[in-house]
């Protein structure tokens, strides 16, 4: 992975971005629209009691390392049976909280064994949708690999594994990466192209629920780039920071799934994290002290707003990074 598994990241999407050939970042905006931001409004997404698992200390801790082990499938999420009010992220996350409420976290040898129709009733899902039961296939076989990596290496302890980061999410991440859905990386050309969306989203979210401390103390938030999904291309592309290209432009606008892994979902996925540094760095040298975390913040809270929603959908694709 390299010396530095962030920079890494940063690196390589920086390289795609001088070879795009779909997707292109409106460099002669980049200036302006960082200055159009509201630094003010940075603030990380709210958590909530009724549907994260919150102030339970070792608990807390298990449910979002589980939680963010299943944390993808947007691309099923159309199809998914959802709680009145509720994205599919959140149906998913209250389901859990729920499942942690009434059994207590799922230990490892419990993640070993699960099955797609386990994960289908744990998430109030119906068994016979076979798209949706492809997702709970998936979900199983994430949790499987969770709990085979806490027992071979942490003596099935998630606490273990914090400990053994050390404080570093770049540590974290390491050791995440080891599950094959945690190890986020795409190959373009004659090159690979990391992006460990849910790796680095794991720490993100601990120092949320902990606050900082404890087991969501880590000291390298601020090396983390954007958590590469569909949501902040989203949001850049209405905002005219990035270009698409007519035919990738048309076949998102008619909702067509675009195949994980193609040339153009990683173009996507790449163009937005550079994109995001390059306005970073803007900021940086007006004074503005942002990180590209505080900054996907800042744009994944803009893309809940209505007018992002129904404007134009955002790229839908199935795939276990996010």
């Amino acid at each position: 992975m390299g010396s530095s598994l962030f920079d890494s990241v940063r690196k390589a999407c920086e390289t795609l971005a001088g070879q795009a050939k779909r997707v292109r970042i409106n460099y002669d905006q980049i200036e302006s629209y960082s200055a159009s931001l509201p630094l003010e409004q940075i603030r990380a997404p709210e958590l909530q009691r009724d549907r994260h698992h919150l102030n339970r200390g070792a608990e807390t801790l298990a449910y979002f390392v589980t939680l963010d082990a299943i944390n993808f499938g947007s691309g099923y999420f159309p199809h998914l049976a959802k709680r009145p009010g509720m994205s599919g992220y959140f149906t998913v996350a209250a389901s859990l909280n729920d499942y942690f409420k009434s059994h207590g976290p799922l230990t490892a040898l419990q993640l070993e064994a699960l099955d797609g129709p386990c994960c289908s009733k744990i998430f109030g899902q119906d068994a016979s949708n076979e798209t949706i039961s492809e997702l709970m296939r998936l979900f199983a076989s994430a949790l499987n690999d969770l709990g085979r990596l806490l027992s071979s290496r942490f003596n099935g302890s998630f606490t273990g594994m914090i400990e053994e980061a050390n404080g570093s999410a770049e540590s974290l991440a390491r050791i995440l990466t080891q599950m094959p859905f945690f190890n986020d990386v795409e190959r373009y050309s004659d090159f690979d192209v990391p992006f460990y969306k849910r790796a680095q989203l794991t720490a993100a979210d601990l120092a949320i629920a902990f606050e900082g401390e404890g087991a969501g103390r880590f000291d390298d938030l601020n090396r983390l780039t954007i958590f590469a999904d569909n949501l902040v291309p989203h949001v850049l592309r209405i905002d005219s920071a990035l270009i698409y290209e007519g035919e990738l432009a048309a076949r998102i606008d008619g909702e067509e799934l675009i195949a994980s892994g193609s040339a153009e979902e990683v173009e996507i996925r790449a163009c937005a994290v550079h994109a995001v540094e390059l306005m970073v760095d803007c900021l940086r040298s007006r004074g503005h002290n942002v990180t590209a975390m505080e900054l996907d913040y800042l744009l994944w809270n803009r893309g809940q707003q209505p007018y992002y929603k129904k404007i134009k959908p955002r790229h839908r694709t199935r795939t276990v990074f996010y």
